[in-house]
């Protein structure tokens, strides 16, 4: 392995090889990728079993390491998705000629070198790759050691592709997954423009504090679902349950149920036992407590202050009874991370009034919060979820991998 300063040298210098492709070109690459990692599918879960191996079979955590033959396609498809996308470099955003002749643009331009911080998805590594080669930037990758092997050999099979145009291998790097080297990257303002954490609370708070580098936020999760009085039982049921259960490990899984009084006794009692076949341990509320204790609910505790505010990642989740909306506005307001809350309502003035006041990156009516992905919301891929308010907000993908660059023109005005 290169010294992390000679990967930040040569990272550095590979703008210049990335910085001349044409749109043509960077899609030629991608659609190439794509052929290459569905050519080496069965090399590439090789690698994953390695990853696999050593993690608990038991752990929730380990669906977010798995890559299958499944989704390996996914993963080609994805690509080809991006590479259909519109380059959003070199984009006219305005120009005007000033009273004294000056000629000024505004346009985009890449970021230039992006370092990126995940933990366990070896998806990631092909998701941001994807998303820096369109947008014409150098990425440096630091993966986490849950999935080193498959990280390395699918950056391998890029910098293959990379050279194979004639293209400098390093405007794609994998970083050590030693976590001694953080703090190298997260200082290194000389080399990197922008770094962007993905993963854990604990992550993205050791990045905030720490990095001297520009730093985009991709926060973590505590997702709510407010069951309003007003809504439709079957419906509500059906939208927690999918957003608890379909894939627990992921940031846009649902935390924190809160549900109307008028209708805690019936809805409950629908839930509980679409719950119990996947041991969905409950923490609830003194009151949701009483009922679901009434009901023989097998995984029941009494939630403690902590349990709220909690991102669980995990067949988890708190419950709590709410006797207005009001008071589901305020819970959600001390408790959210800004990622994606959600109602089940049929009063359209309480949706309204729900959809315009919640701070938070994506917010639903009657549907699931698992729908905040920037593949489903039609941007090809991402690198995560800004739950931040610069920049980018939301799946931060394609369009947000770009700057503003003036670009004045003149005949020998002076000032």
């Amino acid at each position: 392995m290169e010294s992390i300063q000679e990967q930040l040298i040569n990272a550095k210098n590979a703008r210049k090889s990335i910085s001349g492709l044409n749109d043509a070109e960077k899609q030629q690459i991608l659609q190439r990728l794509a052929a290459v990692i569905m050519d080496h599918t069965d090399e590439i879960i090789a690698e994953n079993v390695k990853d696999r191996q050593k993690m608990d079979p038991a752990d929730p955590k380990l669906d977010r390491l798995v890559l299958n033959a499944e989704r390996i396609a996914g993963l080609s498809e994805s690509l080809i998705d991006v590479s259909n996308l519109a380059d959003p470099t070199n984009v006219l955003l305005s120009e005007n000629t000033m009273s004294n002749g000056l000629f000024i643009q505004k346009k985009t331009v890449a970021l230039g070198v992006v370092g990126v911080i995940y933990e366990s998805r070896p998806n990631v590594t092909i998701d941001v790759a994807a998303l820096c080669i369109r947008s014409g930037n150098v990425c440096l990758l630091r993966g986490g050691q849950d999935a080193d092997h498959t990280n390395k050999y699918i950056v391998g099979l890029i910098r293959d592709v990379l050279l194979e145009f004639g293209l400098d291998r390093n405007i794609v790097q994998q970083l050590p997954a030693d976590r001694k080297y953080i703090l190298d990257i997260l200082h290194a303002e000389k080399y990197i423009d922008v770094v962007i954490p993905r993963g854990s609370n604990q992550l993205i708070e050791f990045v905030r504090n720490n990095a001297l580098v520009p730093v985009i936020e991709t926060g973590a999760g505590v997702c709510h679902t407010y069951v309003e009085k007003t809504a439709v039982i079957d419906d509500a049921v059906r939208v927690v349950v999918n957003a608890k259960v379909s894939r627990p490990s992921v940031c846009n899984a649902l935390d924190t149920v809160l549900v109307d009084r008028e209708i805690a006794a019936f809805f409950l009692k629908k839930l509980a036992p679409l719950f119990i076949p996947y041991n969905v341990e409950i923490f609830a509320d003194e009151d949701s407590y009483k009922l679901l204790h009434s009901m023989n609910y097998p995984l029941l505790n009494l939630a403690a202050p902590e349990d709220y505010g909690r991102e669980f990642l995990d067949f988890k989740c708190s419950l709590k009874i709410m006797d207005s909306t009001e008071q589901a506005l305020g819970h959600i307001s001390e408790f959210s991370s800004k990622h994606s809350e959600a109602i089940i309502t049929q009063d359209m003035e309480k949706a309204e009034n729900f959809l315009n006041q919640v701070d938070a990156a994506a917010v639903y009516l009657n549907a699931s919060t698992r729908f905040t992905d920037g593949q489903v919301f039609g941007l090809g891929a991402e690198i995560g979820i800004s739950t931040q308010k610069l920049h980018a907000r939301g799946p931060f993908a394609l369009e947000k991998l770009v700057t503003e660059k003036w670009i004045i023109k003149g005949e020998g005005q002076t000032r």
